[in-house]
């Protein structure tokens, strides 16, 4: 078993902090995590590949845990997160990595693989597909479903829950700093497979008035240990408590930015280098399967492998064996080279 170690990688300023696990020599894989989580979110993968002899590593992304958190919602960009994980890559003494994201850290590990190919021997993500205009509002919103969400109803459909970041910033930042621990307990659950066919509680973050309703701040719900235990509830309201939710939401307030920069993107936003993605069967806002969202992903990249995982929206945390699975048998078809012999 590799032990978990802690380091910091520092740049003009800006600190990422990371975990590793397994030989520093061996072949690397980095996991990128997103809102609102930390390094914590890749205990499952870390020493799994570790010991199938990888390096893994795991940073706390810009604005989270011990990495750098900045006063600007520009400071947010994708292209800042970007350009620090590039840097860790530098600080690693590395060429090139496997790249594996979830959530927020999809749309940077796909942007890695868009703009800098040269940096990525393939990627993988959790949940979010890959959208070459950008993992924008606008594109987003053209593949809404209209039948689960008309647009009299649900203008952005499931990702209502955007714009109220947009036209609530403050009153957004404060419901989940209120009470952090009771903030994570409500996010962090497993799907439900009850919620298919029914629209997204996101689709009705505005109407309703906040994420949760008319209530200032998160109800105290049971931590659901399928997903978190006690230890890592502790983790993550404690890191959130300290830096507060201006950084980690300020992910959503950068839609003109984001775009233009995926307008910038290598082979006109064509990926060929191997990719994996990975459907949450229950995960209702990136609702890829039956739906039109992920056919951008299907149009756009010339080597990609999909796998439907069982779970909600934090599948590495609800079905890690389910996932760590996958991304071997993809690593093991892709890169047989990798592997120790």
């Amino acid at each position: 078993m590799f032990p978990l170690s802690e380091h910091v990688a520092e740049r003009e300023g800006h600190r990422t902090f990371y975990l590793a696990c397994g030989a520093e020599d061996a072949p690397l894989i980095v996991f990128v995590h997103g809102w609102p989580e930390l390094s914590l979110s890749w205990r499952h993968q870390l020493p799994c590949f570790a010991s199938l002899g990888f390096r893994a590593v795991a940073p706390d992304m810009r604005g989270y845990g011990r990495s750098s958190v900045y006063p600007r919602h520009e400071d947010y960009a994708i292209e800042r997160s970007v350009e620090d994980m590039l840097a860790l890559l530098d600080a690693l003494g590395r060429e090139r990595a496997i790249w594996v994201g979830h959530d927020w850290g999809s749309p940077v590990v796909w942007s890695l693989a868009s703009h800098h190919p040269e940096r990525c021997k393939g990627v993988a993500n959790l949940c979010v597909p890959y959208i070459a205009q950008g993992f924008t509002i606008d594109a987003l919103v053209s593949l809404v479903d209209r039948v689960l969400y008309p647009e009299a109803q649900y203008p952005a459909g499931q990702w209502e829950y955007q714009l109220f970041y947009q036209e609530n910033f403050a009153k957004a930042q404060a419901a989940f700093e209120a009470n952090p621990r009771n903030t994570v307990k409500a996010l962090f659950r497993a799907g439900n497979p009850a919620g298919r066919g029914k629209p997204a509680r996101t689709a009705k973050t505005r109407r309703d008035g906040g994420w949760f309703g008319s209530a200032a701040a998160a109800p105290d719900l049971p931590i659901d240990r399928t997903v978190v235990s006690e230890a890592d509830v502790e983790v993550y309201a404690t890191a959130l408590a300290r830096n507060g939710f201006f950084g980690p939401d300020s992910w959503y307030m950068n839609q003109g930015p984001n775009a233009a920069y995926a307008a910038r993107a290598k082979n006109g936003g064509r990926l060929r280098l191997p990719v994996l993605f990975l459907h949450g069967a229950y995960d209702y806002v990136c609702a890829t399967l039956g739906t039109r969202l992920a056919d951008p992903m299907r149009r756009d990249c010339e080597r990609l492998s999909e796998v439907t995982v069982a779970s909600g929206h934090w599948m590495a945390q609800e079905k890690p064996v389910v996932v760590n699975a996958a991304i071997t048998r993809w690593l093991a078809l892709e890169f047989p080279e990798l592997w120790p012999r």
